[in-house]
């Protein structure tokens, strides 16, 4: 594994030089405080402003002459990062966006895509139901033909961004009597359709996700993706990006798993942390000069340079279980003070150990559950069988 650094040319310091002091104009401090207020993990004016300058375009948009080359792209995706540029929105609507260039219809990608790219239009995922757990085939949301119409009855848990978004990207059950992954159609469904109604949910961390009840439900075939009865294979590229089931980039300049913007918040904590036991406190004494503060951080600081290594879908796990582990290390080694939230005037680390204290369950649950990822590794990696709950 190669850990040099990689040389820019002229071209590529200008173009990092020139984000980085955009990113530092657009995502300010009012924007990351309402942020974590709000739990939306998305702000329009950051993302209109990244549409209306060409970076979503040339981020998203297959073959484009303008599009990032991959220095450029490895640059884009750390700059984000270290602004703490809101991303959950953004990152449904990219995967998303790659399902409607393959799948939709000319007449849908020309409706779509372009207020895609300007940052106009943003795409949710409609797939867990209720009591559907982390297995989406076994949908029940119903869709119903009706001439060159569909009528759409059902719900759906967890949809983060639906009330940010124009477009939802559902999931339904068109063939009720097929085998589960031969049932089910996808939909590019507007949310200003009647009969869609978005309840707000918080989560235990403060984060804003909703459930959306669909009734009776009326859109055009010119909606659906890929063929009837035939989602599953439209759905399965997104689904696998969300699990961490890519592959490595031979070149290096690519995430080695999923789960790596959220892993930067991890990292800030524990730099965060360091700095603060290295300062002496009015009587000359730091944090860091007691042996167990010193063994404390820098475990902390070992498991999350494994985690950050860890490839495929064991990085996806790896990165979740170590945020939930060493969140209240962090914590614990620099007080009290440091449960108070971003913005707050006597905060040991201006919210960052809290922060991601707070996020490390859902974290572990985005796109299925760590149990449930860890029993993909065991069946399909490690060939151990399915597992008996009997």
């Amino acid at each position: 594994m190669d850990f040099s650094r990689v040389e820019l040319s002229d071209d590529e310091q200008k173009f990092q030089d020139e984000l980085r002091s955009f990113l530092s104009e657009i995502v300010t401090e009012d924007v990351i405080r309402r942020d974590r207020e709000t739990g939306d993990n998305f702000d329009e004016g950051v993302h209109l402003a990244l549409g209306a300058a060409g970076y979503l375009e040339r981020d998203w948009k297959v073959g484009s002459e303008r599009a990032f080359t991959r220095v450029e792209r490895r640059i884009w995706e750390l700059e984000k990062r270290r602004a703490h540029v809101p991303w959950v929105t953004s990152g449904t609507t990219a995967m998303i966006a790659k399902s409607v260039e393959k799948f939709g219809s000319p007449e849908l990608k020309a409706e779509v895509l372009p207020r895609v790219y300007s940052g106009h239009v943003r795409m949710c995922l409609g797939y867990t139901e209720p009591e559907g757990g982390s297995d989406v085939a076994t949908c029940k949301t119903r869709a119903v033909r009706d001439g060159d119409q569909w009528i759409i009855n059902g719900s759906k848990m967890f949809t983060t961004g639906a009330h940010n978004c124009q477009y939802v990207f559902l999931i339904t059950n068109t063939d009720p009597s097929a085998p589960k992954h031969k049932s089910l159609t996808m939909f590019l469904v507007p949310l200003a359709t009647p009969g869609i109604e978005i309840q707000g949910i918080r989560t235990v961390d403060g984060d804003r996700t909703n459930i959306v009840y669909y009734s009776d439900v009326r859109i055009d075939d010119r909606y659906r993706l890929g063929e009837v009865n035939g989602g599953w294979s439209v759905v399965r590229e997104p689904l696998n990006a969300e699990h961490g089931d890519v592959a490595a980039a031979d070149d290096g300049l690519a995430d080695v798993s999923i789960m790596m913007h959220q892993a930067m918040f991890m990292a800030h904590a524990v730099d965060k942390a360091a700095e603060k036991s290295a300062i002496p406190d009015p009587q000359g004494r730091r944090l860091i000069d007691d042996g167990a503060v010193a063994y404390r951080l820098g475990r902390s600081v070992a498991r999350l340079e494994a985690s950050l290594s860890a490839p495929s879908i064991f990085g996806r796990v790896a990165l979740a279980q170590t945020m939930r582990d060493i969140s209240p290390d962090l914590m614990d080694v620099l007080g009290t003070a440091s449960a108070l939230p971003v913005g707050t005037d006597g905060s040991a680390d201006d919210g960052a150990a809290e922060y991601i204290y707070r996020f490390a369950p859902l974290v572990g649950i985005y796109g299925g559950t760590l149990e449930v990822f860890r029993n993909m590794i065991a069946q399909y990696v490690l060939g151990l069988g399915k597992p008996s709950y009997r």
